[in-house]
């Protein structure tokens, strides 16, 4: 894995090499504004809700509870949307943005909540101390981005992907699997997911020890997030087993 300054390139071990853009500070700034904007809007309904209840429990008691329940929003909104959203807040699903490790695979929870909790020290003072680590790191990293190895990503504006090596296909075998299925497309990070489509596209343009290795190296990934039956893939190869995996997680686009 390599990097400019605004360009993180992962390469496989068979010599595919992929770009992702990194995001920049303003727009992860614009990214931060939203989800302030939302938080802020959740945390008045949390004060309105506690004043109400200082008529029954006493102003203190009220005041305590909003505070634990701000905190408690303040750092389970990141955590929340980006395991659920797979990298998204609402700022950053608006601005096109998400959080993937460092290698360009899907985050691990412990990533989510190291990176959020770390926000509280980006954020002081008035957000000056994560501004500054994104402006003058390589990747435009905050603290937390640093502690937990994430980056922020843009997603590329491709319009619609060109689904046509997948969809005309309608003897994929894991469709007699559709609880495997739903969780294979949980488990496959959406990096992961356009490296797969792009290369059914570019296949034709590899030489063929290039393909097998390629082919072989991403079917054993997609084998190790989900085990399927042997009757259901033990007549696939590589290659056909990546098609599978490639139509399962576009389905509902082709």
């Amino acid at each position: 894995m390599t990097e400019t300054t605004n360009v993180l390139t992962i390469r496989t071990p068979e010599g595919a090499q992929f770009s992702l853009p990194l995001a920049g500070p303003v727009s992860r700034l614009l990214a931060f504004l939203v989800d302030l904007l939302v938080t802020l809007v959740l945390a008045i309904l949390l004060a309105l809700v506690s004043a109400m209840m200082a008529f029954g429990v006493g102003p203190d008691t009220a005041a305590m509870v909003f505070t634990i329940l701000f905190f408690v929003l303040w750092t389970g909104y990141g955590i929340v949307l980006e395991w659920f959203w797979r990298g998204q807040t609402v700022g950053k699903k608006a601005l096109g943005l998400r959080v993937v490790d460092q290698s360009g695979l899907n985050l691990r929870p412990s990533q989510i909540v190291i990176r959020n909790l770390v926000r509280f020290v980006d954020g002081l003072p008035l957000g000056l101390i994560g501004g500054l680590s994104c402006v003058f790191t390589r990747r435009c990293q905050r603290l937390g981005d640093l502690a937990a190895n994430t980056v922020v990503i843009r997603l590329p504006d491709r319009g619609t992907p060109d689904l046509s090596v997948v969809r005309l296909m309608q003897d994929n075998s894991f469709r007699s699997h559709p609880h495997l299925e739903a969780r294979l497309r949980q488990r496959v990070s959406p990096t992961m997911a356009a490296v797969a489509l792009e290369s059914l596209q570019r296949r034709g343009r590899m030489d063929d020890e290039a393909r097998l290795q390629l082919f072989a190296a991403m079917a054993d990934h997609f084998r190790m997030l989900v085990t399927f039956p042997d009757t259901t893939v033990e007549s696939l190869s590589d290659e056909a087993y990546v098609r599978n995996v490639v139509e399962t997680l576009y389905r509902n686009q082709a």
